[in-house]
């Protein structure tokens, strides 16, 4: 079995999922808010045919990624998967701060306790 093109395969599909989270790290960034349902329909079926690729990869005899030309193919999809994560933790945190503005209703801010609150809290810890 060639292993060159499930690895090119998979490469392309490492790009367009690269590509994809991008548009959802610039729609996060624009709009402050979760992303429309089509950009996220798309995500999913590209994970989907990242499960295919990786099954097809697991195909490819591990011998045959010793040699030198598959290296380099190896080391790109690496590099491409880490982009891929680094970005992917970068929109949860965009997420989450949407997430926190929409349900404080824009305050970031909690509303400071009363003072006799904090006096009978102290109390209690004398």
């Amino acid at each position: 079995m060639n292993p060159l093109p499930p690895l090119q395969q998979h490469q392309q599909l490492c790009d367009d999922i690269y590509q994809c989270v991008l548009a959802e790290n610039r729609f996060l960034r624009q709009h402050q808010q979760v992303p429309d349902a089509a950009m996220l329909a798309r995500k999913r079926i590209l994970l989907g045919q990242l499960d295919d690729s990786l099954t097809a990869l697991r195909a490819v005899p591990a011998a045959s990624a010793r040699e030198p030309s598959l290296q380099a193919g190896l080391e790109k999809n690496r590099a491409r998967i880490l982009q891929i994560l680094q970005m992917e933790k970068e929109n949860e945190q965009l997420l989450l701060r949407c997430s926190l503005a929409s349900t404080t209703g824009g305050a970031a801010v909690a509303p400071a306790p009363a003072s006799s609150l904090l006096q009978k809290i102290y109390a209690r810890c004398k």
